[in-house]
């Protein structure tokens, strides 16, 4: 423990150094002005006033510097020696600990990851809020429960936050449960100066510390939900100021801590009517928090950035579910009005979702919407939307659905490598310099065909193949360094080989329905098919070749095509060829 003598330089050298540093921050400038008032780097204020203060922000900024510097000289008092048990000695070490992280080391602090910030608050709230039951002498069960369930409810509220910033759980915390933890702030303060009162052991100007840090509470909650009053550094810079009241109350606190060798004068017992004060601060919150099951719910408002990600069925515990549905019902993120209407409660909107899951067919889902109120009741629901409250029923007939990510993944996986095997290279002894056999995949809803094209030509060489792909009734579109080449049937999937060699291979036309030879360039080296990629809805499903197997310049493309009775069949041969001839060689 330092010495008086030493406490009381280190007092006076601090508020002093405020107040110097205030009136030099008049003389140098903004930036000084704001560092010695807030304690916190320029960089703040270049975020709250870009352009400079005014005259009345600098008034402001003098008298909150002023009565720092003031309450400064009430935190930094001498604490008292005394007798200490142990638990005493760990409430006044951690209050003292609060008290600097208020002063100083908040900043540093902010500077850590979140996580772990909000661990060390909750931490040491919970072991200070723990200390207060045991150390303060409340003399009254019903005054020390009263306080333990505030706390619990302000440190399972500190705990939510920590686990949404750990990605573990999120809570949607209504209008209603906020204002219960607010009530619960002011609660939990009250009661705190309540038995300090009736310990004895603190003096009537620690007592009023803590009754001005209620007064102070209770001030500033209207301005939470004045947008304006937010913004305006004036009211800011005040609102700092004042909220080292709380820190006074918790140094005092900690100064007063050791037991007068005069023993405390007993309280008299509570009144029944102050009992039954008590017990409503104490259950008021927790009243408020409990919601009856016909009180109206209203979680989502669909605009939330959480509606934005469809997650999979698979990948969600079972009570996040139904909340992933009210964010589906509920989002406009699409530009569309939702599909139920915005004043419908959770409960409703789940309600009518258990009925849409039931519909026999889509006019009855579009029925059950219009009473609903539904501005898109012709639109109906899909099954993907309704998985998520009756995976029983949708997921009989669509069992995919109910998939998590990895296991789409697999499946997806396994369905790739069955297409592939279902296709045969059809010349297995003629071997080219480069090969591969592959499905090719294309778009669902109707697609031109496959491109044998330079990758990295910028040239509107692809636009221009494509516009003549119906030119001579072949349907392969050629200019430049691009090659489209169409499909015979209206299919989604075709069995692709292509293969690249040194000099023209034999013709083989036999058993093909249609040959047709084209020129190609390539400008950088380069010749291939596209591949499909890991979310592509069109491309080969296997690794393709480079098939410029002779660098720049100009080759031959040899596309042969036949239907079989599973599937449409193609084989692509390049070969260098400087020739910029078309030929039919089979139609």
């Amino acid at each position: 423990m330092l010495s008086n003598t030493l406490w009381r330089i280190i007092r006076i050298g601090v508020v002093g150094l405020v107040l110097v540093a205030v009136a030099a921050g008049l003389v140098v400038g903004d930036d000084w002005l704001w560092v010695a008032v807030n304690w916190s780097p320029p960089l703040f204020m270049d975020f709250y006033a870009p352009d400079g203060f005014d005259l009345l922000t600098t008034f402001a900024l003098v008298a909150a510097g002023v009565l720092k510097a003031a309450l400064l000289w009430l935190i930094l008092r001498t604490p008292k020696t005394g007798p200490l048990d142990r638990r005493e000695k760990a409430l006044r070490f951690l209050l003292y600990v609060a008290v600097a992280e208020a002063l100083v080391l908040w900043y540093p602090a902010s500077l850590l990851p979140d996580e772990v910030y909000l661990s060390f608050g909750l931490a040491l709230w919970t072991a200070i809020d723990v200390l207060y039951l045991l150390v303060i002498r409340w003399r009254s069960t019903a005054l020390r429960a009263a306080a333990g369930v505030i706390s619990a409810a302000l440190l399972a509220a500190m705990a939510g936050d920590l686990l949404d910033e750990l990605d573990l759980l999120e809570l949607h915390l209504s209008a209603p449960v906020q204002m219960a933890l607010v009530v619960s702030g002011a609660a939990g303060i009250l009661l705190t100066v309540t038995g300090q009162r009736r310990d004895g052991r603190w003096s009537p100007g620690t007592l009023i510390a803590g009754y001005l840090a209620l007064a102070v509470y209770l001030m500033v909650i209207p301005l939470q939900y004045f947008d304006a009053a937010s913004e305006n550094l004036v009211i800011l810079v005040l609102w700092d100021a004042l909220a080292l009241v709380h820190t006074v109350w918790l140094a005092a606190t900690a100064r007063e801590m050791p037991t007068e060798e005069r023993g405390p004068t007993p309280s008299p017992p509570l009144r029944p009517a102050v009992r039954a004060a008590v017990a409503s601060v104490a259950l008021l919150p927790v009243i408020v928090v409990i919601h009856p099951e016909h009180t109206p719910h209203f979680t989502y408002s669909g605009w939330e950035s959480d509606c934005y990600d469809r997650p999979n069925f698979g990948d969600l515990k079972p009570a996040e579910r139904d909340a992933t549905f009210l964010c589906l019902a509920r989002s406009v993120d699409d530009g569309f009005a939702p599909m139920f209407p915005e004043t419908a409660s959770d409960q409703e909107i789940l309600a009518y979702g258990q009925s849409l899951c039931r519909a026999e067919d889509r006019e009855e889902q579009e029925s059950i919407l219009e009473r609903a109120g539904s501005e898109r009741a012709s639109w109906g629901v899909d099954p993907w939307d309704l998985v998520y409250i009756c995976p029983e029923i949708i997921g009989a007939t669509r069992p995919e659905l109910l998939r998590s990510t990895e296991e789409t993944k697999a499946a997806h996986r396994a369905y790739v490598a069955e297409q592939n095997a279902r296709c045969r290279d059809p010349w297995p002894r003629t071997r080219g310099v480069v090969q591969a056999t592959a499905n090719y995949s294309l778009f669902a809803d109707g697609d031109y065909g496959y491109f044998v094209h330079d990758p990295d030509d910028s040239g509107d060489s692809a636009e221009r193949a494509t516009d003549a792909i119906y030119d001579d009734g072949t349907q392969i579109g050629v200019h430049g360094s691009a090659v489209l080449v169409g499909h015979l049937e209206d299919v989604i999937d075709l069995c692709l080989t292509v293969k690249a060699f040194r000099t023209a291979p034999p013709k083989r036309l036999a058993g093909w329905h249609q040959v047709t030879e084209v020129p190609v360039i390539s400008r950088t080296g380069r010749l291939t098919v596209p591949e499909r990629g890991e979310h592509g809805d069109a491309g080969a499903d296997a690794p393709m070749p480079n098939l410029a197997i002779a660098g720049k310049g100009r080759y031959r493309v040899r596309v042969y095509v036949r239907l079989t009775e599973a599937d449409e069949e193609h084989l692509v041969v390049v070969f260098p060829g400087a020739s910029r001839k078309r030929l039919k060689l089979k139609h």
